[in-house]
């Protein structure tokens, strides 16, 4: 028997669970689900031998070392911040362990110790990071196969509400961690390429730089920068492209409001506020603005000459509204991830949906032309969302993989050499996890 330790069983582990335990009967695999509340875990199993929940204190290095050690693969579902630790414990004992977030630079530090224990430390294996890598590294492969020299590479991704399901003006809900929606590229600043030049996108001008996308009867769409693109001139092996830029996609007005929201300090994280008992979103958001005449709302629009389509997506919102904040203490993030929660649940019937886009340029043959690949994947119910099918199942697939010994990797990788993206994506279309692509002569 193989044991699986998943650690962390939040929004998105709900389809890899699930494909594991299709899978243990077959394969002789036992799934063991810790996290911190053994009730959440126990949901994710249902009724079955072949999975245990229990609770799991990542933080305890004595817990968690103990767990990892009776394991034979290590499925780390945690906040990226903890992911060290869990490669450190997989490397002291011998255990290859897998990942959704983006790679951290101190991870290729275990590169060697990681191939002398003979295991693999597979990172950005969710979504995004995840299938980007996968579905982009494949057309650029066979354009290069095909003699193609590549002159822009642009790719967007978004977890947003499908169209049956939107039902409010900013036209999203939240499928993922909250914490992580209300501090998209905070603290950083975007690094891209465009024409050849190095761009830099600071996070306080972040929403306000965007590149517009028109799917047709999918939907019109923004999308803002990623926060370093250019590492991936290297891993994509687009070192001498002139353009390349990843990004994250919303609707066609989030990022404008959004960014009333950032101009006005309430995604700030730096600092903690203790509040006033009786304090109210009105008399919050008025603490950010400079006294004068005029009730919030007018004062707000002047001060950060806000349209009047923002003014009714932050309106709904709740931001003006003379109710209690029912927080304390905390950051400007903080109260505000509170409200989002709240204002942007995913009601019962709801359906999320991931959008995907890919543009590639290139020369051929003495010709200009275009690849156009787009993925839209809807999620069944709020449990079962197209975030946690996209994120999901690439790590299930790839565990698969390395149970089985399919793969000879070893050291810190990531899914973008054929042999982890073809069967990976391969197996996601057979799922219903498929992309189109168009080619357009220019």
């Amino acid at each position: 028997m193989k044991n699986i330790l998943i650690i962390g069983a939040g929004r998105s582990s709900g389809n890899l669970i699930n494909y594991l335990l299709k899978h243990a009967s077959q394969y002789d695999w036992h799934i063991r689900v810790g996290d911190m509340d053994v009730s959440f875990a126990e949901s994710k199993i249902g009724s079955t031998s072949f999975a245990t929940a229990f609770k799991l204190d990542a933080s305890n290095d004595e817990q968690r070392r103990c767990e990892i050690e009776k394991a034979d693969l290590v499925i780390s579902m945690l906040p990226a911040s903890m992911h060290m630790k869990v490669a450190h414990d997989c490397i002291h004992f011998g255990k290859n362990v897998i990942t959704p977030s983006y790679i951290p630079d101190e991870m290729w530090d275990l590169d060697e110790s990681a191939k002398k224990k003979g295991i693999v430390i597979l990172n950005e294996m969710g979504v995004d990071p995840g299938i980007d890598h996968m579905s982009a590294m494949k057309i650029i492969h066979r354009l290069k196969a095909e003699g193609a020299e590549l002159t822009s590479f642009e790719s967007f991704t978004g977890g947003l509400i499908a169209p049956e399901s939107d039902t409010n003006p900013w036209h999203y809900k939240i499928t993922w961690n909250p914490r992580n929606v209300v501090l998209a590229g905070y603290g950083g600043t975007a690094r891209f390429k465009e024409n050849g030049t190095i761009k830099f996108i600071p996070y306080h001008r972040l929403f306000e730089r965007l590149t517009y996308i028109d799917l047709g009867a999918d939907g019109t769409f923004t999308g803002y920068g990623n926060r370093d693109s250019l590492k991936y001139l290297k891993l994509y092996e687009l070192e001498d492209i002139p353009t390349l830029i990843r990004g994250t996609l919303r609707g066609a007005d989030f990022c404008e409001a959004w960014n009333v929201l950032v101009q006005l300090g309430l995604t700030d994280d730096s600092f903690v506020l203790d509040f006033p008992t009786d304090m109210t979103w009105e008399s919050l958001t008025s603490s950010f603005l400079p006294s004068g005449d005029g009730d919030v709302q007018k004062r707000l629009k002047n001060y950060l000459d806000v349209s009047t389509k923002s003014m009714e997506m932050l309106q709904w919102l709740g931001i003006f509204e003379n109710n209690p904040i029912g927080i304390s203490s905390g950051s400007p993030a903080q109260v505000l991830q509170r409200l989002v929660e709240q204002r942007w649940v995913l009601e019962e019937n709801d359906k999320d949906m991931i959008v995907m886009w890919h543009r590639f340029k290139y020369k051929k043959n003495g010709t200009n032309a275009e690849i156009q690949s787009k993925l839209i994947t809807y999620g069944d119910d709020p449990i079962h969302t197209a975030m946690s099918k996209t994120v999901g199942l690439p790590i299930a697939i790839a565990a698969k993989h390395i149970l089985l010994g399919k793969w000879k990797l070893s050291g810190v990788q990531l899914p973008t050499n054929p042999s982890i993206y073809e069967p990976v994506l391969q197996e996601l279309s057979n799922l219903g996890v498929d992309f189109s692509e168009t080619e357009t002569l220019l």
